[in-house]
Formats: structure tokens, C-alpha cells, sequence
């Protein structure tokens, strides 16, 4: 099939929901992408987040055909294996004591938003189910995590969104305390916004704010969606922070490229979900789940010091070029944000990267970001560091 072609189908048959950009993928190998024709892509986008081990990685491969041989799904009526020695690793690895897997980022936050208003509803009784999130956040597309989420230009369009969301500035514990109150149960934070423009939460901010929620006795919340899974150079962001969250999700990276999701808790919050009270057909997937203890498999502390080794690489290279139309370079790990200065169009350099057949993303009003796969290969992050420098230099 040609490129026109698949265009063509991609118009007629699906909704057009997507602004895709005007790149059709193949095949890939390691960080690199492949075409239809064969034209090599450098990733610096890994399907949002998502192929944390990049493509074709072997012991990945390996388990998804094992378990595929083996089982593909039973529903959660039943015990698997994979899904347990999969919840195991999560918590010996996190300090966390249970897990709930979903499938995808916004389910999975919808999960730790019920999570926390039956919590508060079981020891409280009603009229405390407020949860406070930051002004910048995004938490998912669903009805309840757009309302969830920080940012007015999502609250449009599918009213009547679900009630209970108030917005505070990031690292301001004044503010969040202004929109606290008696009818509050829950703050929820990304530790790092990800949509919002690679923004890393201040640490002290951090662990402030996770003392005075356990003195209110509001659960701490941590979206973990994007930064989890190995992407800030650490298993999850929260381990960076040192505070242990009451609850956290996770999404993107975990299964390396297939769905898969899920909810941490913490042992206060562990049993607060009971039968009957939360579900969903095809959480601990098996064969989702074999992918994804291969991808913990790999990363070990060894694996993880070397993303903070690559991601400084990145940062301190962008920052060297000097070039006028870049502000600042931000982020942890391999979550990193090039941030414009007022007035560039960052739609042109996105495209003239896309023309160099480099691949990244946006983030914020004027951020250019970074997200590649883990085991990017320096070659391969040279490649695209030339033509970022080329680029933004010639702006």
C-alpha cells in the first residue's frame, strides 16, 4: 500500500480525530522508525511515551509470543499468573502494597479518583469528595478526567462535565490550601507536567504538600501516566520525590507498546476498592502483562542510571547551541521539554523536524518535547541532536 493510499482509507473509514502528521510508520528497530518506502525516522516521540523499550526489543518480543501461544485472556473471574507476579514486582519495587490494572491513562485516573471519594465516603460519609489538581495538569480525556484536568481550554464542548474539581497554582501550598476545605478528599498531581510543558514540580513543594494532606487526611494522589515506568530515570517519579503517595497511576510505558494501565495504593488505601465496586474487562491482560514484566525485567538501577546519563546528555547539548529561539531546556530523564521563546513558531521547527525525519512532540503554548524510547542509542540521539541544532539554530 502507498502512502496516498493509506491516506485515502485513513479519510474515508475512521473519524477524523487526529491531526496526524503527514508520516506513515512500518517497522522499527531499536529508536528508529521505518516508512512504507523504507525511509528511517529517529524517534524522539516513542508513541507518546509509550514504547519504552523501543521496537523489535528482543525479550520483549519474546514474552508477548510466549504468552500468546499460551493465553490471551481468561477475565478477571479468574486468577492468571502473569497479572499477580506482575502486581508483585510493582509493589516490592514502589513501597506501594496492592494494584488495579486498567488499560489506559484516563481510565486508570479514573480509578484513583473513585478510589478516593469511596475512601472518603466510607470514614467520612458524603459531602467530601473534592479533589484539588493544579492549573496546568492533564489527566485524561474521559468526561471526569477533562474536568479533572488544570487547563480551561479542555472544558468545552461535552457538558455537563462531572462535578468536584478545584484548581490550584503548582508549587504554591497557599494556593492549594485555598481550595481545600471541609468538603475536600484528594489533591491529585502530575510530578512533572507533561501536557502541561515538561514543568518539574518543585521537591520541597512536593513533600510539604504530602505532609499537610496526611494531616487533613486527604490522599495524596500522583498522576504517573507519562512519568512513570523508567521515563525520569527512576522506576516511578515518587521515588525521586521521597514521599510514598496513598495512591498512583500509571499508563504509557509499562507494557511497551500495548495497552495497559493501572492504580497503585498504599496500604491505608488498599482494600478501599472492593468487589463489585470497580472493574474492567481487560485489566491484567495476560499477555499485557508478560510484555510489560519484561520491560521491568530490564530496567534495573544499572538501565535507570543510564536514562539520567542520556537525558543530561540531551539537555546539556540542546543547551549548548545556543540558538536564539530556544528560552530554556527542562525535564527529568528522558522527559524533556524545549522550551521557545515568545513569538517562534514552533508549528514551522516541528515540521522542519518532521522534513529531517525527526520525530517529537509539543507540550504547553511553546514547548518542543522530548520523550524517546529508553534504550535510545547515542548514535541515534545524535542523529537527531544535529538536526535540532540545524533547525533551531536557523531559526
Amino acid at each position: 500500500m502507498t502512502f496516498e493510499e493509506l491516506k485515502a482509507l485513513d479519510h474515508q473509514y475512521t473519524m477524523q480525530t487526529y491531526g496526524r502528521f503527514d508520516v506513515a510508520i512500518d517497522h522499527g528497530k531499536g529508536a528508529t522508525l521505518y516508512g512504507l518506502e523504507g525511509e528511517e525516522y529517529v524517534d524522539f516521540a516513542s508513541g507518546i511515551g509509550v514504547a519504552s523499550l523501543g521496537y523489535g526489543h528482543p525479550a520483549w518480543v519474546k514474552a508477548v509470543e510466549e504468552q500468546a501461544h499460551k493465553l490471551a485472556h481468561a477475565s478477571n473471574l479468574f486468577y492468571t499468573e502473569p497479572y499477580a507476579r506482575l502486581a508483585q514486582q510493582l509493589c516490592q519495587r514502589t513501597g506501594m502494597s496492592a494494584v488495579f490494572f486498567a488499560n489506559g491513562g484516563g481510565e486508570a485516573n479514573e480509578g484513583i479518583i473513585k478510589l478516593a471519594r469511596k475512601y472518603s465516603f466510607d470514614k467520612y460519609g458524603k459531602g467530601r469528595s473534592t479533589i484539588v489538581t493544579l492549573r496546568n495538569s492533564f489527566h485524561g480525556r474521559t468526561i471526569t478526567t477533562l474536568n479533572a484536568t488544570g487547563q480551561d481550554v479542555f472544558h468545552n464542548y461535552f457538558f455537563p462535565f462531572t462535578e468536584g474539581f478545584r484548581y490550584a497554582l503548582a508549587d504554591d501550598l497557599d494556593s492549594v490550601k485555598a481550595q481545600a476545605g471541609e468538603d475536600t478528599c484528594a489533591v491529585l498531581i502530575e510530578l512533572v507536567q507533561g501536557e502541561g510543558g515538561v514543568l518539574p514540580l518543585d521537591k520541597t513543594f512536593v513533600r510539604e504538600l504530602a505532609n499537610w494532606c496526611q494531616e487533613k487526611d486527604y490522599l495524596l494522589l500522583v498522576d504517573e501516566v507519562q512519568t512513570g515506568v523508567g521515563r525520569t530515570g527512576s522506576l516511578f517519579c515518587f521515588q525521586q520525590y521521597s514521599i510514598l503517595p496513598d495512591a498512583v497511576t500509571f499508563a504509557k510505558g509499562i507494557a511497551g507498546g500495548l495497552p495497559m494501565a493501572g492504580v497503585m495504593a498504599n496500604e491505608k488505601c488498599r482494600n478501599v476498592l472492593t468487589p463489585g465496586t470497580h472493574a474492567t474487562t481487560f485489566g491484567g491482560n495476560p499477555i499485557a502483562a508478560a510484555a510489560a514484566l519484561a520491560v521491568l525485567n530490564e530496567l534495573d538501577d544499572a538501565f535507570l542510571a543510564g536514562v539520567n546519563v542520556k537525558g543530561e546528555y540531551l539537555k546539556e547539548k540542546i543547551a549548548s547551541f545556543r540558538a536564539d529561539c530556544v528560552e530554556t531546556v527542562r525535564g527529568l530523564g528522558l522527559m524533556v521539554g524545549i522550551v521557545l521563546k515568545d513569538g517562534v513558531d514552533r508549528a514551522a521547527l516541528v515540521k522542519a523536524l518532521y522534513d529531517r525525519h525527526i520525530l517529537v512532540l509539543t507540550a504547553g503554548p511553546k514547548t518542543i518535547r522530548l520523550l524517546p524510547p529508553l534504550v535510545i542509542s547515542y548514535e541515534e540521539m545524535d542523529r537527531g541532536l544535529e538536526a535540532l541544532k540545524d533547525v533551531l539554530c536557523g531559526a
